[in-house]
């Protein structure tokens, strides 16, 4: 299986999978190609979140607002997980995750060899792809072990990318917003265990209910719950979060108790 995400919408991905497709018989699995545009640290979430639910996969992922500068070419190997993208942070998380997951000693870092892509907009396609698509051969032919004595790969260190943690304390957590999904729905960074034993707390200074599902406020209200990653979400039922609360990725979120 090969995975695939990026933010390039519609025609480009398909160019990726025609190439995949004329050096490799792998599977395609499309994650997603609506990642928020140019926005690494917001995608670098969603991967995180998304790639450790598949089993073992060569996983090509593209957000390279860098893409024919001198970035490198990252290939991450995490237990039997391949991962394939450019080095600016989008693949880090999802690395570590994974080998969290799978008691891995670790990640595996490589930088690869481009090659002589056909263009300097599009390495999704001159770059990646058929890089991704010899990864899998290799791995299917000889397992994740032969990755150490690949040609085009030598070991190296990944432009870092961490997702800081809220701060947590007397009943008051300040945070940031990770992301809002296509629901509207405000992705924070504050653990989700802030809201045990709360029924309501202040958002940005706004009273607002704590509920365990959506329907626990009369549609087109807001609320605030424990998102299925684990962190709190401001929502509203039936409607755009984000637009409610005035929040977008970056900004900053103080949660108070009011009790």
């Amino acid at each position: 299986m090969i995975t695939l995400a990026s933010d390039f919408g519609s025609p480009y991905p398909a160019a990726m999978k025609g190439v995949i497709l004329r050096r490799s018989d792998a599977r395609l699995v499309d994650v997603s190609h609506d990642l928020p545009r140019g926005a690494i640290r917001e995608s670098a979430f969603w991967l995180r979140e998304m790639l450790p639910t598949f089993p073992p996969a060569t996983h090509l992922a593209v957000v390279d607002p860098g893409v024919g500068t001198d970035r490198a070419v990252l290939v991450a190997r995490a237990d039997d997980h391949t991962l394939v993208g450019p080095d600016n942070g989008l693949l880090v998380p999802a690395a570590r995750r994974i080998a969290a997951e799978t008691g891995a000693d670790g990640v595996d870092w490589f930088h690869a060899d481009p090659g002589d892509p056909a263009s300097s907009t599009f390495h999704g396609r001159d770059v990646f792809a058929p890089l991704a698509a010899a990864i899998h051969e290799t791995v299917a032919a000889n397992g994740v072990g032969a990755l150490d004595d690949h040609d085009r790969l030598t070991p190296g260190e990944p432009v870092d990318c961490r997702l800081p943690e809220a701060t947590v304390e007397d009943g008051r957590a300040e945070g940031f917003v990770v992301a809002v999904d296509d629901f509207g729905n405000v992705v924070t960074n504050v653990p989700g265990d802030f809201l045990e034993g709360r029924e309501a707390v202040r958002v940005n200074g706004e009273h607002v209910p704590v509920g365990t599902t959506f329907g626990a406020v009369d549609p087109g209200n807001p609320l605030v719950v424990v998102g299925s990653h684990g962190y709190v979400e401001c929502d509203v039922n039936g409607g755009r979060g984000d637009e409610w609360f005035g929040l977008s990725p970056g900004n900053t979120v103080e949660i108070d108790d009011v009790s």
